[in-house]
């Protein structure tokens, strides 16, 4: 096992992992930030209002447009990463309990080993797919229950949801970014083009947005500037630092944290199965960040056999 400790860059290393795992962390609050302070029956309006403002303010921060290839790239990518992920992750959610949801969610790991074999010619780590299906079994016990319902559009939409976020993480590594073009650039890029794809679709299914309070506003701008705008930079930066191997466990951390703030928050009990399901989906995650390869042979000392058998011959 190579555990990276005792250099700069190892540090570093393990610095945007931690960065990148707010990403997932503030994504867990979604669950409570949208029970507790949006408006009910408006999933599609509130992924657009959380998406849209977020690129837009990114692109007026950083003033720039993309460029050349990178106008359908952004797009491409935007669409991946957070628009049509968005959509199919909400007909999930309507069509399945989200303890189903959730675990569909975690096979992303799994997945994007696969496709980052296809794209970016990576072998398979054994040892990340079965941590991989170690998560999916964590995850499952965090938030199933006995009264779970498997509908089949649910189901594929959940699949199909969770294959493009993974083929858009691939991707967004494979392409990386333009020179001289930051983070939030880049992620204001793709949260633009992401919310565009989603805006049409959620006007036209559930029209305009309702009046807003206070509290709605609040919880708006909690999902768009830090689960979205910072959240989404933070993951872009270790998507392009860390191996996407690595990086795609760290979403298993959401349903983690929405299940410790229901039971903080809101007083939802937590059972045996779910505390065997946190330790499995957090070793999972942490196991993950690790390589394991084969321990190299080592090199036959010719010159030490030869000193030794000319030892031995005058002996």
């Amino acid at each position: 096992m190579t555990i990276p400790t005792g250099t700069d860059s190892a540090v570093r290393l393990w610095g945007f992992t931690g960065l990148a795992a707010i990403a997932p962390i503030s994504w867990g609050t979604t669950y409570l930030v949208t029970t507790e302070m949006l408006p009910a029956d408006i999933p599609l309006l509130s992924g657009t209002i959380r998406v849209l403002p977020a690129g837009l303010l990114l692109l007026l921060l950083t003033r720039s447009l993309p460029t050349g290839v990178w106008w359908w790239r952004s797009i491409v990518l935007g669409t991946l990463n957070i628009g049509a992920f968005n959509v199919l992750l909400f007909v999930a959610a309507y069509r399945l309990p989200g303890g189903v949801a959730a675990t569909l969610g975690a096979v992303q790991p799994l997945l994007v080993v696969g496709i980052a074999f296809l794209l970016l010619a990576e072998r398979p780590s054994w040892w990340r797919v079965g941590w991989g299906a170690a998560g999916v079994v964590g995850v499952g016990l965090i938030v199933l229950n006995g009264s779970a319902v498997f509908d089949p559009i649910g189901i594929a939409a959940g699949l199909l949801g969770t294959t493009l976020m993974a083929t858009g993480i691939v991707l967004t590594k494979r392409w990386g970014r333009p020179p001289g073009v930051g983070v939030p650039t880049f992620t204001g890029w793709q949260l633009t083009g992401g919310g565009l794809i989603i805006a049409p679709v959620a006007l036209a299914v559930e029209g305009l947005p309702p009046a807003l309070d206070a509290t709605a506003v609040a919880g708006y701008a909690w999902l768009a500037v830090i689960g979205t705008a910072v959240a989404y930079s933070l993951w872009f930066q270790g998507i392009g630092r860390l191996p996407v191997g690595a990086l795609s466990f760290l979403p298993l951390l959401s349903p983690v944290v929405a299940t410790v703030l229901g039971w903080a928050v809101l007083g939802q009990s937590l059972t045996l199965s779910q505390g065997v399901g946190f330790a499995l989906a957090l070793t999972s995650i942490a196991a993950a960040q690790f390589t394991v390869s084969a321990r190299p042979k080592r090199p036959l000392d010719h010159s030490a056999s030869q000193e030794s058998r000319q030892t031995i011959g005058t002996s």
